[in-house]
């Protein structure tokens, strides 16, 4: 979630230039950008403290030159290390396949797994053989584990908030979830397999995050997939035919409208760099770096939770081992003030589900 601290100096600039098109606008965008934020923090961001250091004395100054010397052998290590991690993680990434394989093709009815010691039961008598075979048959037509990736999103506090009742129907028919590492660019991608649905032709649903420093990850660029929505089936949008009378008229022309819906698939839609962003104003830039942490937010959490823990964000084990975890760090800071405040989050929550997501796009 986006930091609430009203210092504007510590504005992510390389965030605010995750426009898909990229190139000059970004940068134009990026420079405007800084200007403003340097004249709201009231200083120079790129004034170096040059004169405090030649106020030390010469003793202290020298001492200074060594530790910078010590920061630089630092800072090399550091490097080493980062590159020593990258192909670690390459190496296990390469390790975990063979097992995501043989989860995909169990959620999905391709491998079937035998219930232990069926083979060896023997039923008392023939009422009974019936009784077995009839289940048995009812249970084959249900092929691999249904909605397995929607339950475990949906167990997901985060991703939970994403998903409308109509996004649901649709996410029923997700097959996996796959991420690979890149780098070059530096960052990651997420592939959403689908099944052939009522909704989109897409098979496959890609979001790209570019990042720079991936020791601390600032988001550099996101790149998401255009929908081929059915006639009729689009989740993110729908439109709208009203008429207008004209003056001295009875006939009225049909005007058609698009109005925007909250969707979890407006995930591969990522946020934009508005055309006027020359005349980009302080609450338009937080807006944005805001829509832009958020999305990065999710990205990663179905990268680092979803995708190597589905099974127990499936059966709801992740869920309530977060809520555990939760739960101790507040009997350590609990206080009449937090108690007042979990009262208040209650009932922001009972509004949300009073009000049912008013601007959720309901399918005809």
């Amino acid at each position: 979630m986006a930091n609430n601290n009203n210092n504007n100096a510590a504005f992510n600039f390389a965030a605010l230039s995750s426009a898909l098109n990229g190139g000059a606008k970004s940068d134009e965008f990026v420079d405007a950008t800084k200007s403003k934020v340097e004249a709201f923090a009231g200083e120079d961001l790129t004034e170096l403290p040059i004169d405090f250091i030649n106020g030390l004395s010469p003793a202290v100054k020298k001492r200074v030159e060594v530790l910078q010397e010590i920061q630089d052998e630092h800072d090399e290590l550091k490097e080493k290390f980062l590159e020593e991690k990258a192909a670690l993680e390459a190496k296990y990434q390469v390790l975990f396949q063979p097992l995501y394989t043989k989860r995909y093709e169990i959620v999905n009815g391709i491998t079937e797994v035998e219930a232990e010691g069926a083979a060896n039961e023997t039923p008392a008598d023939a009422k009974v053989v019936a009784m077995v075979t009839t289940a048995d048959t009812a249970k084959a037509e249900e092929k691999g584990i249904p909605s397995f990736w929607l339950i475990a999103m949906k167990n997901n506090d985060i991703l939970a908030e994403e998903i409308t009742n109509s996004d649901e129907e649709a996410l029923k028919f997700l097959k996996d979830i796959k991420y690979t590492r890149i780098d070059a660019p530096k960052g990651f991608k997420l592939e959403f397999y689908f099944d052939q649905n009522p909704f989109f032709s897409n098979s496959v649903l890609k979001k790209t995050y570019q990042v720079v420093e991936e020791d601390d990850p600032i988001l550099e660029n996101a790149i998401g997939t255009e929908i081929d929505w059915l006639n009729g089936k689009w989740l993110t949008e729908k439109k709208v035919i009203k008429k207008k009378a004209k003056i001295g008229s009875n006939n009225a022309k049909p005007i058609n409208k698009t109005e925007t819906c909250e969707s979890f698939f407006n995930f591969f839609d990522p946020p934009e760099i508005p055309e006027n962003h020359l005349n980009i104003g302080e609450e338009a830039v937080e807006e944005l770096q805001k829509e832009m942490e958020h999305d990065y937010e999710i990205g990663s959490e179905i990268r680092d939770k979803i995708i190597p823990h589905a099974v127990s964000w499936f059966t709801g084990e992740a869920a309530v081992g977060e809520f555990d975890e939760d739960d101790d760090e507040d009997d350590d800071l609990y206080d009449e003030d937090s108690e007042d405040e979990d009262d208040a989050e209650e009932d922001k929550v009972g509004e949300v589900q009073q009000g049912e997501r008013p601007t959720e796009c309901k399918q005809q």
